[in-house]
């Protein structure tokens, strides 16, 4: 039977004191958050590539940690570190020439990662694959980005569930998603970042979608610095409602579920102003008949 977890992007935040947390400060936040949910994005390790090419992975212990705060039943999603995703290497100026990043798609690079979160493979949902806008500066043609990942993917270890996420919404097209569904790839469906809405997205694609086994749904807003000024970064109020637009989002997840598709939905405190309130409202809306 098709499953629906529900958690945030990241999660230790001081303003969740009374929604998620006995104190602002708790001894073991990631135990107290896992008995409220039973998923969480990992966004940290994301950052990885630093300066000219300094590489930090993930830290064992810290995923060691990790595992023996949640129960067997619990689920991990984790950015893969963008060492690994990122086209180029980060600029120290606008006007400086694009350097090629020799770790894009490097499944060398993927398998220390691997290494590395290893206390958590049991209790892993789906590896993210965050691309970001790629113009084309950094990536010539669509066409061509798939090729490399198709070519990276085949080499990918088998046992683990693997979800892609563009930023690019000109790649939103029949061949981005037949190639999801050929490699087996689940889509990540993004709210934010000039993305359209997700269930325009799904509504569009409804064919593909019909065919996938798991999706991801990520909730981030559209005016992050907007959000932030509206909460002092105090996530504990919604300040931006989006009614209409949860509405279809329940619309879309029960539509999932009733095709056997097993979802994770993760959502930002940029969303609406506060993501365990937004997680609120959505199962409420879920809960309806």
């Amino acid at each position: 039977m098709a499953r629906i977890r529900i958690g945030t992007c990241s999660w230790l935040y001081p303003s969740w004191e009374g929604l998620v947390y006995s104190s602002a400060k708790p001894k073991n936040a990631l135990r107290e958050y896992a008995t409220r949910y039973d998923t969480v994005e990992i966004d940290r390790w994301f950052w990885s590539l630093f300066g000219e090419y300094e590489i930090r992975l993930p830290e064992i212990v810290d995923a060691k940690a990790y595992r023996q705060s949640v129960s067997d039943d619990f689920r991990f999603t984790i950015k893969v570190p963008n060492s690994i995703t990122l086209t180029h290497c980060y600029l120290a100026s606008k006007t400086d020439p694009l350097v090629e990043n020799p770790g894009f798609l490097s499944i060398d690079l993927f398998e220390r990662f691997l290494a590395r979160i290893e206390p958590l493979h049991d209790v892993l949902g789906p590896l993210l694959f965050q691309f970001e806008y790629l113009n084309r500066n950094k990536m010539v043609s669509q066409k061509r980005f798939l090729d490399r990942l198709a070519a990276f993917v085949s080499k990918l270890p088998s046992g683990f569930s693997y979800a892609v996420e563009i930023r690019n919404n000109n790649y939103l097209d029949d061949a981005y998603f037949d190639f999801l569904a050929g490699h087996q790839l689940a889509p990540v469906l993004l709210h934010g970042y000039w993305m359209p809405p997700v269930a325009e997205v799904v509504e569009k694609h409804a064919r593909f979608f019909e065919k996938i086994e798991t999706a991801v749904i990520r909730l981030h807003g559209p005016d992050r610095g907007g959000i932030e000024e509206a909460t002092k970064k105090k996530w504990n109020r919604i300040v931006a409602p989006k009614d209409v637009e949860l509405d279809r989002i329940a619309a879309m997840i029960r539509t999932f579920v009733g095709s056997s598709v097993d979802v994770y939905l993760n959502v930002n405190n940029h969303y609406e102003g506060s993501a365990p309130l937004t997680i609120e409202r959505i199962r409420e809306r879920l809960s309806r008949a």
